[in-house]
């Protein structure tokens, strides 16, 4: 009966820490997802560019608007970090809630466009996804499960299970990520590095071919990596705390709850 009431103190005490601050970050992450649809809503209409694969896809009035467009990604790049920092206690959780905001804000992102655009009409429309150092061109369900990774292992990274025991990835982990996410890059900007010398003009007319589906996934499962790593990490220890009860109730391992 005690370490039933103690359990249940311990998940009582975890759960005020995490809900509502991603609930927050969600709410935040799904207000810019709206802001951000409509910007490309204004933009796309003022240049006749609702489907993005189209001749000339970036229109002549790019290169007025280029910079600011340039100085807005970032600038969201900013805001979700600032969420991520404000709703985390330490470095790894205020990581993951920048990981949990981008990835909604992403998602929402496509919901927002199609109810005021009616694009994507698939989720195998083609989108340029960034502009950064080059175009970045996908089908959209690419970054859509980018973003659903992005959500599920910066939830993980953030919950308060790993304030009690504390993770480091391993170093094959890390570099499974790393990797996975350059693959993920080359599968995004194969179609436009090869122009890269031919100058602007000839990258503002890319248009992709063929997408490389077996990099990129490849790519998306060594992304996965820590999120392997830090579902192992609390699946272990379940097992530890329900063989060891006294341990738990020292404190040295905590049952974790999902948020």
């Amino acid at each position: 009966m005690a370490d039933m009431t103690d359990r249940r103190d311990r998940a009582a005490d975890s759960e005020p820490r995490m809900r509502p601050r991603w609930t927050a970050t969600a709410i935040y992450a799904v207000a810019m997802a709206w802001m951000e649809a409509a910007v490309v809503l204004y933009l796309r209409t003022l240049s006749n560019r609702i489907v993005p694969y189209q001749a000339d896809p970036l229109p002549d009035q790019w290169p007025a608007l280029g910079l600011a467009e340039l100085v807005r990604e970032a600038a969201t790049m900013v805001m979700l970090a600032a969420v991520g920092w404000l709703a985390g206690r330490n470095f790894r959780a205020r990581f993951g809630y920048f990981l949990v905001a981008f990835g909604l804000w992403d998602i929402f992102y496509y919901v927002f466009l199609r109810v005021l655009t009616g694009w994507p009409h698939s989720l195998l429309d083609w989108d340029v996804l960034f502009l950064i150092p080059v175009p970045w061109w996908g089908p959209v369900i690419a970054p859509a499960l980018i973003a659903l990774l992005m959500v599920a292992t910066g939830s993980l990274m953030a919950h308060p299970f790993f304030d009690r025991n504390p993770w480091r990835p391993s170093r094959a982990a890390l570099a499974a990520c790393a990797l996975g996410a350059l693959a993920a890059l080359y599968a995004f900007m194969a179609d436009a590095l090869p122009r890269i010398g031919e100058g602007v003009e000839a990258l503002r007319k890319v248009l992709p071919e063929r997408f490389l589906w077996g990099v990129y996934l490849l790519g998306l499962v060594g992304m996965a990596a820590p999120a392997a790593d830090l579902a192992l990490r609390m699946l272990r220890g379940n097992r530890v705390s329900e063989a060891n009860p006294e341990a738990e109730r020292a404190g040295r391992v905590s049952r974790p709850r999902c948020p």
